[in-house]
């Protein structure tokens, strides 16, 4: 399975707020992403639908796209509500799709955390 590294810089995040901004520029979120996590959720399910528009930043169908937080620890510790979302909801994505039949489309690569 090919994926694709997206670097999320978490340390731009300081509340739920910045969590949006940073998420929606780094992935190209579309101009009425509604910045709550349920609107993350459903860009993030179609990361591998490009024709739905949810993201500029996607993957090709059965790709996985995979979000690269270099300062987990640091993150999980500052933002803590943000982390806990973050890696909730990723799963959720993966859940949701493996539901209906298809296959997780999102990964997430933690490197600093607690180590």
């Amino acid at each position: 399975m090919n994926t694709t590294l997206v670097p999320i810089p978490t340390n731009l995040i300081a509340d739920w707020a910045s969590f949006h901004d940073v998420f929606a520029a780094a992935l190209g979120f579309p101009s009425f992403y509604g910045r709550n996590m349920d609107a993350w959720i459903d860009c993030m399910t179609y990361s591998d639908e490009p024709e739905a528009g949810m993201l500029a930043r996607g993957v090709r169908s059965g790709e996985l796209l995979t979000l690269q937080i270099d300062d987990a620890s640091d993150f999980a510790v500052r933002c803590p509500e943000q982390f806990r979302a973050l890696v909730e909801c990723t799963a959720f994505v993966n859940y949701r799709r493996v539901e209906v039949g298809g296959k997780p489309v999102l990964g997430l690569l933690m490197s600093g955390y607690f180590s």
